[in-house]
């Protein structure tokens, strides 16, 4: 045989040389779950290892993921109930504590990348990510509120605003408005195809903001739909987003991989709570070993297209980089 493709796996050195796909800290975002008052570090059971933090005990975890190389984080408000409302007033108040993290979060990493989350569902007293009437998502009354949620968090020195309610017309008009505000160098990362998917449920025990009534299947992607993804980022595009996101992650290689086919933007993809959750539950069984399965995860959604992933796993990864232990 003159073709033997085993050569170039002989040694770990050659399979070094001719690797396809690199990975590194630079490519992660790490999310992280904020909560008013101070000493709290609440475990989330259904997504073991990740915690509701108080800011007091979050910045000390942000600086120890600093020094492992992890500097791009995106931070969501678990708000308390009586200051939800219809209309997401509180979203925008000046003393609105997650507003006031991000300040203080940037004044002590400004070297740190950080991400907000733009939807109306942490603020909703209906928990969903647009205004509700009778029963209905409206959209074009939702776009005002959250182009004034954007504004307020570029204010408090978020440096991407992230909007997640998957409302049509939503990142031409949060550009719009963080334009005229002067925000001209604060980037949109655009969750462009969000599936109405059932791998969120950890995520929403975080934040308890699931909706009171109805689900988000009308505004949601139907999980059926692989075209219609790649509609929405040709939209997104024109708009004025900077990044392109698809979530969930793994159940939806095929779209990251369309998207990156299709745009010359980054492509973020979230690795989400229930992806995650079912990985460690694998591996606190004895199923999988999380230390080889964890970075091979991580990697196939890099290898599907991915520039940026945000995942639960990133401050384990950025220990397995280090060789450091990283046990469940």
């Amino acid at each position: 045989m003159n073709i033997r493709p085993r050569r170039n796996r002989r040694t770990a050195a050659i399979r070094g040389m001719v690797r396809e796909t690199h990975m590194t800290t630079d490519n992660l975002i790490y999310p992280l779950f904020l909560v008013d008052g101070k000493g709290v570090k609440d475990e989330i059971k259904s997504l073991p290892g990740n915690f509701r933090w108080s800011l007091d005990k979050l910045l000390p975890e942000v600086e120890e993921c600093m020094e492992l190389g992890l500097r791009n984080f995106v931070m969501f408000p678990a708000v308390p109930e009586e200051l939800k409302d219809k209309t997401a007033t509180y979203s925008y108040a000046a003393d609105n504590f997650y507003l006031k993290a991000a300040q203080t979060f940037k004044e002590k990493f400004p070297e740190s990348t950080l991400i907000s989350d733009v939807a109306m569902d942490p603020y909703s007293s209906d928990g969903h990510d647009g205004l509700v009437e009778n029963g209905r998502i409206l959209n074009d009354e939702t776009l005002p509120i959250l182009a004034k949620m954007s504004v307020a968090q570029a204010q408090a020195g978020f440096d991407v605003i992230a909007p997640s309610d998957m409302m049509d017309g939503r990142i031409g008009a949060i550009r719009e408005a963080l334009d005229e505000a002067g925000y001209t160098e604060t980037a949109i990362m655009s969750y462009t195809a969000k599936y109405a998917s059932a791998f969120y449920g950890p995520f929403r025990d975080a934040l308890d903001s699931a909706p009171k009534a109805g689900d988000k299947k009308t505004y949601q992607m139907d999980p059926a739909n692989r075209m219609e993804g790649l509609r929405e980022a040709m939209l997104d595009e024109e708009e004025g987003a900077d990044y392109m996101m698809v979530k969930p992650a793994l159940n939806y290689l095929d779209v990251i991989a369309l998207l990156k086919e299709h745009t010359t933007l980054p492509i973020a993809a979230y690795h989400v709570s229930g992806e995650c959750a079912m990985l460690i539950a694998a591996c606190q069984n004895g199923w999988l070993d999380f230390e080889q399965a964890m970075p091979e995860t991580l990697l196939s959604i890099r290898r599907a297209g991915a520039d940026v992933i945000l995942t639960y796993f990133a401050k384990q990864y950025a220990r397995v980089v280090q060789g450091l232990e990283i046990g469940l």
